[in-house]
């Protein structure tokens, strides 16, 4: 079998604030013609690093040493003619957020074309025919109409689709795929996963895919390398590491997962929030007048209700309605339909009677870098919530961001620090803080593990778990990442295109699925 990228002893070194930081030490590892590698490890692991060293895609302050050979031509080095020649070429990449990779200004037509015309020189109507036919290899519908898009017109697993077919479209010899389906919905996942496998065999590529969700890596790699602090710790078959993995790193990741289920609720919880028949409808507005033709129906007849010391999961792909429902509730969003908070009517609270309502109900996002401002220290951050609705009588700010610190398992001698220089656990953990410094009484969380490392995943579940058992909280947990949502959740509800198609008990739901929908979920994301 021939060797397609043969990478031995690679090291790469960052300098920083006149300091050398060692990303990557002594790296081996190398990849066949039609086979598929994984790199697994956490976020810091070194994994991406290594990828972009192969085809010298790192900055200016780096260094790098050891050997990376594609095809036998050394790439360490190598002449910046040949590192072109190779680069979107021979080598191709897939990255995690197709959104930060697509040009929004520009079409699909426009960007697919530039990389066709410089590698491969075709002119006029030919590369309109190796577009559509890119398009549809990828499983883009009609792609003749969807030439004129832009990237913020099409669905997250359509981006996706779009940036393999610009990564297809020279007929690469290796393919890396960079975390690609970490921010997609388990079912798109699903597809994107098995279209890889289908264009590896077909366009007779290797696979160099990168992640930390070793589901994923199972399904589609042949064989596996797992790095920590960027050494490659372990690495074989992908059955062997799984059946019986030797280093305890390893060993970590692959326990790594969210297991058993939350607290019982007690028989006489008192009802926190209800719901019934809420709905939420954009108008369509066409011409001058702004005549509304139309309705976007973003939540549609959404009845549910949670009590003190519950959790309702809310899952569904995106678009499904989940995040809008939750801000309907929160009233954040106008809406229709009866929403009732501690035995009172809320949808016309108005002034004062909200912004009391604003303190008892509290959100947790998705991204906890995005969400925390970078020029406020943690104290700052967590303390934000109580500079607008005061500090409890008796006691300082100060004392409430430590107290409420230590209880989400951060350092309070750490509040001088600034976002970044906390790891993205511990930012989940202030964004958490932020929230719970005001004693809510309901918080919805809204994917707020998905951007997680497995392992940290699981600290933050327990976090939640433990919160909830102390304060009696309830919890409105918005996740496409099932597991979690069974280990967190008393109660689901799923969603589609903005009706809830089914409903109940959690482990009912996830044991017997009643829709085909819901059906479909399950099996995206457990198998069978």
């Amino acid at each position: 079998m021939s060797r397609v990228l043969d990478v031995r002893d690679l090291s790469v070194s960052f300098r920083q604030d006149g300091r050398l930081i060692e990303a990557v030490k002594g790296v081996s590892f190398h990849i066949d013609k039609g086979e598929t590698v994984a790199l697994v490890g956490e976020s810091g692991s070194g994994k991406s690093v290594t990828a972009l060293s192969t085809v010298a895609l790192l900055g200016r302050n780096s260094s790098v040493s050891g050997s990376v050979q594609y095809l036998g031509r050394e790439m360490i080095g190598a002449p910046e003619t040949l590192l072109r020649e190779v680069r979107g070429n021979d080598i191709s990449f897939i990255f995690q957020e197709p959104m930060t990779s697509l040009n929004p200004l520009h079409t699909l037509e426009k960007q697919l074309s530039e990389s066709i015309m410089l590698h491969q020189g075709l002119r006029g109507p030919a590369v309109r025919e190796r577009i559509v036919e890119l398009l549809t290899k990828v499983g883009i519908q009609e792609p003749e109409s969807r030439l004129a898009d832009y990237p913020h017109q099409l669905s997250g697993g359509q981006r996706q689709r779009v940036m393999i077919a610009m990564a297809l479209a020279n007929g690469p010899e290796l393919l890396i795929a960079d975390e690609p389906t970490t921010a997609l919905d388990v079912t798109i996942e699903a597809q994107i996963l098995e279209l890889l496998a289908e264009l590896k065999r077909t366009e007779e590529m290797s696979l160099l895919f990168i992640s930390h969700d070793l589901g994923v890596v199972r399904r589609i790699a042949d064989r596996v390398c797992v790095m920590q602090g960027g050494e490659i710790v372990e690495q074989g078959p992908v059955e062997q590491i799984f059946a019986s993995p030797q280093h305890p790193y390893t060993q970590k990741l692959l326990a790594a997962e969210p297991t058993g289920g939350p607290d019982p609720v007690p028989d006489d919880a008192e009802e926190i929030v209800r719901t019934q028949d809420l709905r939420v409808w954009f108008p369509i507005q066409r011409g001058l007048m702004r005549r509304t033709v139309g309705h976007v129906k973003a939540v549609n007849a959404a009845t549910l209700s949670v009590r003190a010391g519950e959790t309702l999961g809310i899952v569904g792909e995106s678009g499904s309605g989940k995040t809008t429902l939750a801000l309907a509730i929160m009233r954040l969003i106008e809406s229709e339909g009866p929403i009732v908070y501690m035995g009172q009517e809320i949808t016309r609270w108005r002034g004062n009677q909200l912004r009391n309502l604003r303190r008892d109900m509290q959100i947790v996002f998705q991204d906890p870098y995005g969400s925390l401002s970078p020029r406020m220290t943690a104290e700052q951050v967590i303390a934000e919530g109580i500079g607008v609705h005061g500090v409890e009588p008796g006691r300082n700010r100060r004392e409430m961001v430590a107290e409420i610190m230590a209880e989400v398992g951060l350092d309070p001698a750490t509040m001088s620090r600034y976002p970044h220089e906390f790891s993205g656990g511990q930012r989940q953990r202030i964004a958490i803080a932020r929230a719970m410094i005001l004693r809510p009484k309901v918080v919805v969380l809204d994917e707020p593990t998905s951007a997680l490392d497995m392992t940290v995943q699981v600290q933050i579940v327990e976090l939640l778990r433990g919160l909830q058992r102390r304060h009696g909280l309830a919890y409105l947990f918005i996740s496409h990442d099932l597991r979690v949502v069974r280990a967190l959740s008393h109660k689901v509800i799923v969603m589609k295109r903005g009706d809830v198609v089914e409903a109940g008990d959690c482990e009912e739901v996830f044991s017997a699925p009643r829709t085909d929908y819901t059906q479909e979920l399950m099996r995206a994301a457990f198998g069978g």
